[in-house]
């Protein structure tokens, strides 16, 4: 008797948003190192803001999809909270570099 496999899906792309989050975070204190070093530059400031909307924007999309994977996969949703929690430690740490940015000079 033959037994069939049933492939189990694989939510390797979950995984991706520990990457997402990390190089979000990366490239923030870029940003900050930046402005610290060149004071004077309103480009960086202006390409900060910039990157702030686009990861924003990218960040919220891969937060909505694992909350829909958190609700409607209730056997790994350990995973998906700490996967949630793990983006959304960007947040205070984007408000902490904005106070910084705004008391340069």
């Amino acid at each position: 008797m033959k037994s069939i496999a049933v492939a189990s899906p694989n939510y390797s792309y979950v995984g991706s948003s520990t990457y997402l989050a990390f190089a979000s975070f990366l490239i923030g204190t870029a940003f900050l190192l930046l402005r610290y070093v060149f004071r004077d530059s309103m480009e960086i400031v202006v390409g900060g803001f910039f990157y702030v909307l686009l990861a924003t924007l990218v960040n919220s999309i891969v937060l909505l999809n694992l909350l829909y994977h958190f609700i409607t996969k209730p056997k790994k949703r350990e995973i998906f909270a700490i996967k949630m929690l793990i983006l959304l430690a960007n947040i205070p740490i984007a408000a902490f570099y904005f106070f910084v940015v705004i008391s340069i000079n």
